[in-house]
């Protein structure tokens, strides 16, 4: 029998956030930039709805770990941007743990959204594109470990 890793709701302490907010976010819109775009020359994300990304601005807020990530998609490429637009095209906010669940499938953000746990404000058709686009990437499986022994609710 298979055990598959999950990942339990948590909210990091208070303290996290208020360290967070205060140090540098260009690094966090740095990284999901470039995790982005190797996702992109992956494949993992369709050439089609990318092109509908053009010129659009995003961010994206971890809440309990006070940091956020703003970026744009400009030229075919993720591009980090260095401040926070006012008012992006679309902004997702939400615990770690439920961009954890999210990235690793655990969930889905239809239920994080209806369960209160992730906050999508902005343009609706926007938002729609990119969950369609986040329910049609294939992630590869990686092989598993031996000896590692996987954490079950």
């Amino acid at each position: 029998m298979s055990q598959r890793f999950s990942i339990p709701r948590f909210r990091l302490p208070a303290l996290v956030a208020s360290i967070g907010t205060h140090l540098p976010q260009w690094p966090h819109s740095l990284a999901l930039a470039t995790a982005l775009n190797a996702a992109a020359r992956m494949g993992l994300l369709p050439d089609d709805s990318l092109a509908q990304l053009e010129g659009r601005s995003f961010l994206v807020e971890v809440l309990d770990a006070g940091g956020q990530a703003s970026f744009t998609y400009r030229a075919g490429r993720f591009r980090p941007l260095l401040k926070a637009p006012e008012t992006p095209d679309l902004s997702f906010s939400a615990n770690l743990s439920a961009f954890l669940q999210l990235l690793a499938r655990q969930e889905d953000p239809d239920t994080l959204f209806f369960n209160r746990e992730l906050s999508i404000v902005g343009d609706t058709e926007l938002g729609l594109l990119i969950k369609n686009m986040l329910d049609a990437v294939e992630l590869p499986t990686l092989p598993s470990l031996p000896g590692l022994t996987a954490y079950r609710h």
